[in-house]
């Protein structure tokens, strides 16, 4: 008789990671080789993914890195089409550079709209056109909370991609289900990460988000890096189209 944690296991299946070198992208990878899943490691730095894939290994997982930009949209579809099999995507390269609306400039916007949208949304492509020739897969999304609201300090910009990625989400679900591809995202809260220390470090901003989580803290990587597993899972086969909050209820005001 299966377990009851079974439908939670992801034995077999091939999850590609972006921005997997650090943070909540190496949470998430580490999360799914540790639920069966053999493990693709993107960033743009070959020696953070060797790092993660050794300590994959380590805990007798399987994984390799797969360096390559996805801003370089060229580069990104020809390693995504060389792969012999993807079933598990986790689109999770972002960025995030805080500037007062009035003050944003340009080569910000651009930066961002790049890698947190445009590069999102050609790695997803790539991917479901493997899902579908197989007939089922999974893409996971990595928005955040500021995709479902607007009240942030100097995030403008990021609160702008994480909406379209919400957007982007909800049109793919509907147009790959009838090709056995499900698309969902996850939106986390603040979380302690290497892109996030700088400005949680300040004391003043620290307390002005702390206020705002009815928890009452910040959340971790794994929290987040659980969620992924759920919704890569068999466990989650009827959800798609929908966003997974993870946000100690920042939402919820």
């Amino acid at each position: 008789m299966p377990s009851p944690a079974s439908p939670f296991r992801l034995d077999g299946r091939i999850a590609l990671v972006t921005g997997a070198g650090r943070g909540i992208g190496r949470a998430v990878a580490l999360a799914l080789a540790a639920a069966g899943a053999e493990l693709l490691l993107n960033s743009r730095t070959p020696a953070e993914l060797e790092a993660v894939a050794a300590e994959i290994a380590a805990q007798g997982g399987q994984a390799r890195a797969v360096p390559f930009d996805v801003t370089d949209s060229g580069t990104a579809r020809d390693a995504i089409a060389g792969l012999p099999r993807l079933d598990i995507l986790v689109n999770n390269a972002g960025v995030n550079r805080p500037q007062p609306f009035l003050a944003v400039d340009e080569a910000t916007l651009d930066r961002m709209i790049a890698l947190n949208v445009k590069a999102a949304f050609v790695v997803a492509q790539a991917a479901a056109r493997h899902m579908i020739e197989a007939g089922v897969g999974v893409i996971i999304n990595m928005s955040s909370q500021m995709g479902h609201v607007g009240s942030e300090r100097d995030r403008t910009v990021y609160v702008m991609t994480k909406h379209a990625l919400e957007g982007l989400t909800k049109a793919m679900a509907v147009e790959l289900a009838p090709r056995g591809v499900r698309v969902v995202s996850i939106a986390p809260t603040f979380v302690l990460t290497p892109l996030s220390k700088p400005f949680l470090d300040d004391p003043d901003t620290r307390k002005w988000i702390l206020d705002r989580i009815p928890l009452g803290r910040l959340g971790t990587v794994e929290e987040v890096a659980n969620a992924v597993v759920f919704l890569a899972s068999p466990a989650a086969s009827l959800v798609t189209g929908s966003s997974l909050l993870v946000d100690g209820g920042w939402t919820a005001w």
